[in-house]
């Protein structure tokens, strides 16, 4: 039975934190890791470049994900990734006054995206098996939610205490190494209590090698399968050009809120951007990720795949605007990050109910981590470039760049297969 696979704790002990911690290092080494080397000085150009290649653990997760199943229990896995999670972070605050500060604080990054894409793979497993399915119905939401307070924590609340730290100190070094220092400790004690708070469901048991002997024929079997599906070249242009434009513009929009007006930025303290970007933004992209779950329950994707697409793209006009004007009203720019990031909410639920369409088989798990990568590799390989273009086009011919940049995805979407009834409630 399916209420007998799980202890009687409730998930309320152990759903919240767990997807809070899988979302709070993700925006360390996607968002956060931006501002640092922004911040202490490194070049946009190498900025961008090295901190896109940190996505590179998430694009090659699928190929060590079955090892999860295979190695230990789902539940080892969480609590030893958080441990390692929380390690990684203690070794980036002290990398970071070190000489050669960029090399080392890079390795530790690059141990954080390994740590986190594999926590990914544990939790999301371990989600499965331990609630009831009726608890599964019931906290699904809830995990999105947590998962961006988990973002919100890192790009608002890590960013707003070191731009405070470094208002009253005037000490770049010591404010994000003091951030990063208490990041570690978070996760440290998230290891601890998940350590001893995560439920130890029966079916939670690690894999037996004696029955895994024709493991390699089936793994490769599986990938093979997906890329056997019907348009198979049309579904991964879709995956890697949905969001051409946006992945060299997030990569962007930090260091351009930072940059100094003279240099043709908006000059925002750190501070500042812990509050418009990491905070407003993200509580406007979860808006509009609801938003977009719901409309789409109503009339299904196909019905508003034209509408998304839009939403998510035309709203990066707003940062050509700021580009040219340059606004000092906080209050303006804040509207501005606000439009665009709810517009990318908005957009992005049609991006993730698209790959579970393409998902969908009797490997419907495996399908969707591949198609996973694939969205990796589509954020990481624009942004590696994002930085030496914006430096050679500045920031206002950039932001027109990005807006035709969308333009292949519109040409995609015309293409790709799709059943006028997925996605509606029914």
């Amino acid at each position: 039975m399916a209420e007998a696979k799980t202890s009687s704790r409730s998930p309320w002990f152990w759903v919240p934190t767990l997807y809070f911690a899988e979302g709070m290092p993700n925006a360390l080494v996607a968002t956060v890791s931006v501002m640092l080397y922004n911040d202490l000085g490194v070049s946009n150009e190498a900025t961008a470049f090295f901190t896109s290649l940190l996505y590179l653990p998430w694009v090659i997760k699928p190929l060590w994900s079955p090892a999860v199943d295979l190695l230990k229990t789902r539940r080892q896995w969480i609590w030893t990734m958080q441990l390692l999670l929380g390690l990684g972070l203690a070794g980036i605050a002290l990398a970071i006054p070190a000489t050669h500060f960029v090399q080392w604080t890079i390795v530790f990054f690059g141990l954080l995206a390994f740590s986190s894409a594999t926590h990914d793979i544990a939790a999301d497993g371990f989600y499965m098996l331990a609630p009831t399915e009726r608890e599964q119905s019931l906290f699904i939401g809830f995990r999105s939610v947590f998962f961006n307070i988990g973002k919100i924590a890192a790009q608002g609340g890590l960013v707003y205490l070191t731009g405070t730290l470094i208002k009253h100190t005037h000490n770049s070094t010591f404010a994000w190494s003091t951030a990063f220092a208490l990041g570690a400790g978070i996760f440290l004690c998230l290891s601890l209590y998940h350590h001893f708070i995560l439920p130890k469901p029966q079916t939670d048991r690690s894999g037996s090698f004696g029955s895994s002997k024709n493991f390699v024929a089936e793994f490769f079997k599986t990938f093979g399968s997906f890329f056997q599906k019907p348009k198979i070249i049309t579904l991964l242009l879709f995956l890697l050009l949905y969001r051409l434009g946006e992945a060299q513009l997030v990569k962007i929009i930090p260091i351009f809120l930072h940059t100094p007006a003279q240099n043709g930025g908006l000059g925002l303290t750190i501070e500042q951007i812990g509050v418009i970007y990491g905070t407003i933004g993200v509580v406007m992209f979860m808006v509009g990720a609801l938003l977009g779950g719901f409309v789409v329950a109503r009339h299904g994707l196909k019905f508003w795949l034209w509408p998304m697409l839009l939403a998510i793209h035309l709203p990066d006009m707003v940062f050509i605007w700021l580009a040219y004007v340059q606004p000092q009203n906080l209050s303006v720019i804040g509207a501005g990050v606000a439009i665009e990031q709810f517009g990318y909410g908005f957009g992005f639920t049609a991006f993730l109910l698209y790959m579970i369409y393409i998902a969908r088989s009797e490997h419907q798990t495996a399908h969707y981590a591949i198609c996973t990568g694939f969205m990796a590799l589509g954020l990481m390989l624009p942004g590696m470039w994002s930085g030496w273009l914006q430096q050679l086009m500045g920031y206002p011919h950039f932001f027109v760049w990005v807006l035709l940049a969308t333009i292949p995805s519109f040409i995609v979407a015309m293409r790709i297969p799709l059943d006028a009834e997925f996605g509606k409630r029914n």
